[in-house]
């Protein structure tokens, strides 16, 4: 029965087992197993250690396992027994510890995000720069009021005495003049005193003398005077007066006779050689007051269409047509288009005026003489409208100017501007 409760692999007769392994020393050790026929229902004291024979011991008690201390030595520590300790650290030293490897995991972090992220290309964008150039100057003709440029602006102006008779048709150089006054000279012949500044005609003429009322009219705008001789009180004022003069008799290379034309109504000249001969003499600049200018401002029902003035007989009175499209005065001569000897073109003035003042023969029964001081009635056509207002001029050195009834001065239109003597005001007849 020994053997048959034996336990497998073991030698000993009383059953117990050689290949068991031994506790350590310090666990209790586990109960020799004994087969029921050897077990004594008694307890023996050498079984239990120290203790009586009980008829009814307590059940064997399993060992507890042994807890780890995880908890680190400090102050509120307890020194565990187990084999794994935590650092013996301050409470200020582990906050500084958590800190720094929290910023080394957000290094890191960032360093394993650079890494695995390419940043996009960057686009090239082509920064166009503005440049804003700068506002142009804007120059005007002192004599014209027109735009020019600024070497234009600067020009001297230029006068030069231009015959009508029938003879000297057509003229050169006359459709450039910036500004005309025409008057009659001698015998009902009227003569054109003719202004240039901007303008620069390569022919001009035919070139007549010069009468004193011309004077009257050049002087304001400091102008030398081209000229074939003249009325002998003219020519005296000149040389009294200390006019800039321009008389050919004294500067005959910078004009020309001209072969198809008879004398004395073959003269010309060109503004190029007038200007030449004034800076030979420094008279580069002039200094004036020029008119009020304005732009155009045509009306939309025109009351001036046709314009009329009697200055003599029928062979020197103009004839003026308002062109709408150009808001300009179209001019005629004896029933003809008065044009220009070299291009043909029809004279065009963006202004007309006529000076109602008086006129008288001289004692010397030939010349003509005209009331250039003081004021008169004046029409003044532009824009297709006409203005009945007034000329003023005080003295020879005073420049002409022109009022409305209410005494306001008149702006003229940019352009050229032709203003004729006539000695009534029934000699000057427009139509709507």
């Amino acid at each position: 029965m020994i053997d048959d409760f034996a336990a497998p692999g073991s030698n000993n007769p009383d059953g117990s087992r050689d290949d068991l392994e031994q506790t350590e020393s310090n666990d209790i050790a586990e109960p020799d197993f004994r087969p029921p026929e050897d077990v004594d229902k008694s307890y023996s004291v050498s079984q239990f250690s120290n203790e009586a024979t009980a008829p009814n011991p307590e059940p064997i008690k399993t060992p507890t396992p042994k807890k780890i201390d995880f908890e680190p030595k400090g102050k509120h520590s307890k020194k565990g027994k187990g084999r794994f300790r935590l650092p013996d650290l301050s409470k200020k030293q582990w906050i500084i510890i958590g800190i720094v490897s929290a910023l080394v995991l957000i290094g890191v972090s960032l360093l394993v995000w650079k890494l695995t992220h390419k940043p996009k290309p960057v686009e090239s964008v082509e920064v166009v720069e503005v440049v804003v150039p700068p506002k142009p100057k804007v120059f005007n003709s002192n004599l014209t009021g027109a735009k020019v440029t600024e070497s234009e602006s600067a020009l001297p102006v230029t006068a030069v005495m231009i015959e009508n008779s029938p003879d000297a048709r057509p003229q050169a150089g006359l459709k450039d003049a910036g500004v005309v006054y025409e008057a009659v000279a001698e015998g009902g012949i009227t003569r054109f005193l003719t202004l240039f500044q901007e303008s620069q005609p390569e022919y001009i003429g035919p070139i007549r003398s010069v009468r004193p009322y011309y004077l009257d009219w050049l002087v304001p705008f400091d102008a030398p005077v081209a000229h074939v001789g003249g009325s002998a009180e003219a020519l005296a004022q000149i040389r009294n007066e200390g006019l800039k003069d321009l008389d050919y008799g004294f500067n005959s290379n910078y004009y020309q006779r001209v072969s198809n034309r008879y004398a004395p109504h073959n003269v010309y000249t060109s503004r190029a050689k007038l200007l030449e001969l004034q800076n030979s003499k420094d008279w580069s600049t002039s200094t004036f007051t020029g008119w009020g200018r304005k732009d155009d401002s045509p009306i939309a029902t025109p009351n001036a269409k046709t314009i009329d003035f009697n200055i003599s007989s029928f062979l020197y009175n103009p004839h003026y047509d308002y062109d709408v499209t150009t808001n300009s005065y179209v001019r005629s001569q004896a029933g003809k288009p008065h044009v220009d000897e070299k291009t043909g073109q029809q004279i065009t003035p963006k202004v007309v005026i006529a000076a109602i003042m008086p006129k008288s023969i001289h004692p010397d029964g030939v010349h003509t003489i005209y009331g250039t001081s003081g004021s008169g009635k004046a029409f003044i056509f532009q824009d297709g409208t006409v203005t009945v207002g007034k000329w003023e001029k005080k003295d020879r050195k005073s420049p002409m100017i022109f009022k409305a009834a209410n005494e306001a001065v008149i702006p003229l239109n940019r352009g050229n501007t032709w203003i004729s003597a006539v000695e009534l005001d029934g000699s000057v007849g427009f139509t709507p």
